[in-house]
């Protein structure tokens, strides 16, 4: 046998020692135990937790509901904690436990629900106004007093410039055929659009609508809707999820996930920041979500239902896509507007607690 081979049999069978069962492995003798085996929370329960050790001597425990810290705990005790503040939502609850050198974790999955039901809203239509009956509304925006709309379907997706009085088009530029134009949000003098299952969103210069870049979206799969708070933009896609994402990069960095005080909400569309909360329109039906965007709390419902009774081509619509979708906010005037896929009219809304 030559050195050469020699050597290289002894490096695998260190290799193999090296890969094996760890002699010094205690992992097995850990477990987590969550007082109750409860998995699920509201804010202001308390979450009771133990680490249980055969014989091995713990150094300290931290506790994380995803990647929030929650409290640490030293031999002897064990976490009772009381959820406060924490973004909700499924998290994995983790364990990360320090002992004679070495650190491990265990983890269980719990589900931290809002502590109150949303509050129930309606509307008074204020304002009726003319809509293009062409505009499968995706997304909506006022930017600086003036209103666009960005139009969907493959071959038909559009990006506008539409008079609010009138509902003329004022400006408008065609989407490649192979895109399905999403919501919009105008920022910094730019526009931002998302397409569906595509993966790539358009930034669009908002005076001219020339084409700037684009940008992928990482970590989600599909593109819904999109709105920002003058600093980031907030992006649903289809999920629970609401990203945070870079205004500079547009790269998701974060997210919440949208929940009641027992529900975990999906389907959320159109996207609008509306006086320090999130807007959004949920899929096929007559509501629109009011999400607390620090932690993802349905703080509020607003139930349009009649609202498409209102229109004037309602025969004319497909009951199944032609629903509720396009949500503005002009901040300069502090009104609120809604409209649909294809409908006639944009209206002007008030919002009313029932």
């Amino acid at each position: 046998m030559s050195v050469y081979k020699y050597l290289y049999l002894l490096f695998l069978g260190i290799l193999t020692i090296s890969c094996g069962d760890d002699p010094e492995d205690k992992s097995s003798e850990f477990s987590l135990e969550i007082t109750n085996d409860k998995k699920e929370f509201q804010l202001g329960e308390t979450i009771g937790a133990a680490i249980m050790a055969d014989g091995i001597r713990l150094d300290s425990v931290v506790y994380f509901l995803g990647p929030q810290r929650l409290e640490k705990t030293l031999p002897g005790t064990s976490l009772a904690y009381t959820f406060q503040e924490e973004k909700l939502g499924k998290w994995p609850f983790t364990a990360k436990i320090y002992s004679e050198g070495n650190v491990q974790e265990l983890q269980e999955e719990i589900t931290l629900f809002n502590d109150t039901p949303p509050v129930s809203y309606t509307y008074e239509i204020i304002k009726s106004y003319p809509h293009a009956t062409d505009a499968y509304t995706q997304g909506m925006e006022f930017y600086k007093g003036e209103l666009y709309e960005s139009t969907g379907q493959y071959g038909e997706s559009t990006l506008r410039k539409v008079d609010l009085m009138t509902g003329e088009v004022q400006r408008s530029i065609d989407i490649p055929k192979e895109y399905f134009a999403e919501g919009i949000t105008a920022l910094n003098d730019k526009i931002y659009m998302l397409t569906w299952l595509e993966g790539v969103g358009f930034i669009y210069d908002v005076d001219t609508f020339e084409k700037l870049g684009e940008f992928g979206y990482n970590q989600s799969q599909q593109g819904w809707g999109l709105a920002n708070d003058g600093h980031r933009l907030y992006k649903s896609d289809g999920t629970e999820k609401i990203w945070f994402l870079n205004p500079e990069t547009l790269a998701e960095e974060n997210f919440i996930q949208t929940v009641t005080h027992r529900t975990i909400s999906t389907q959320l569309n159109e996207l609008e920041w509306v006086e320090g909360k999130i807007y959004a329109n949920t899929y096929q039906k007559d509501g629109v979500a009011i999400i607390n965007p620090a932690n993802g709390a349905i703080e509020g419902v607003i139930n349009f239902q009649g609202l498409r009774e209102r229109l004037g081509n309602q025969d004319e619509l497909d009951p199944v896509n032609d629903v509720l979708n396009g949500i503005a906010y002009n901040a300069n005037t502090q009104k609120l507007y809604v409209t649909g896929k294809d409908w006639d009219t944009l209206f002007e809304v008030e919002i009313k607690r029932n």
